[in-house]
C-alpha cells in the first residue's frame, strides 16, 4: 500500500489561542499610551518631571510584553495518524521546523491524570518523548490525548487485522 492510499485516522492542527486581534491590540496600546502620557503630564506640571519618562518606559514595557506574547502564538503543530506512522511537525517563528515520524505499533500516548497545567501530553517511542500541545488547557489535553489514543488504536487494528 502506498503512502498516498493509506487511511488517515487523525489529522489535527494545534495552535494557541490568540489573546487579541491586531485591531484590539491597537486600541489597547492607544489607551495605555494616552493614559501614560496624561499621568506623566500631570506629574510634569507639579514639578516631578523625571516621572514623565518613566511612564513612557511603562508603556514600552507593556508593548514589548505583548510583542513576546504574539511571537509565541505564531506556532503550529500538525499531528497525523495513518496506518503506519504518527507524523509530528512543529513550526515556530525564529526556530527550525521539527519533524518526527513514529511507528504506530510502538508509540504510546502519556498524560498524567487528572491533567494539570504542569502535566504534559507526550508521545513516547522507546527512550524518546515528544511533548505536544503545551499551550492547551488541561481539559483540551485530556480530550486530545483520548482522540490520539483512539486514532492509534484504530490504525493498529487496521494494520494488524487478519486478512
Amino acid at each position: 500500500m502506498t503512502e498516498d492510499s493509506q487511511t488517515i485516522y487523525l489529522d489535527a492542527e494545534l495552535r494557541p489561542n490568540a489573546s487579541l486581534s491586531p485591531h484590539a491590540f491597537l486600541i489597547v496600546m492607544s489607551l495605555v499610551g494616552l493614559l501614560s502620557f496624561a499621568a506623566g503630564l500631570l506629574y510634569f506640571t507639579v514639578g516631578a518631571w523625571p516621572v514623565f519618562g518613566f511612564f513612557g518606559l511603562d508603556a514600552c514595557a507593556i508593548w514589548y510584553a505583548f510583542r513576546l506574547s504574539f511571537q509565541r502564538q505564531k506556532q503550529v503543530t500538525y499531528v497525523r495518524v495513518d496506518e503506519t506512522h504518527v507524523r509530528l511537525w512543529h513550526m515556530q517563528t525564529g526556530q527550525a521546523d521539527k519533524r518526527a515520524d513514529l511507528p504506530t505499533a510502538f508509540v504510546r500516548v502519556e498524560l498524567e491524570t487528572p491533567a494539570t497545567h504542569n502535566s504534559f501530553l507526550r508521545l513516547e517511542y522507546g527512550a524518546k518523548a515528544f511533548v505536544i500541545g503545551r499551550f492547551l488547557t488541561p481539559e483540551q489535553r485530556e480530550e486530545f490525548a483520548e482522540r490520539l489514543r483512539t486514532a492509534i488504536y484504530k490504525a493498529r487494528a487496521a494494520r494488524y487485522a487478519p486478512p
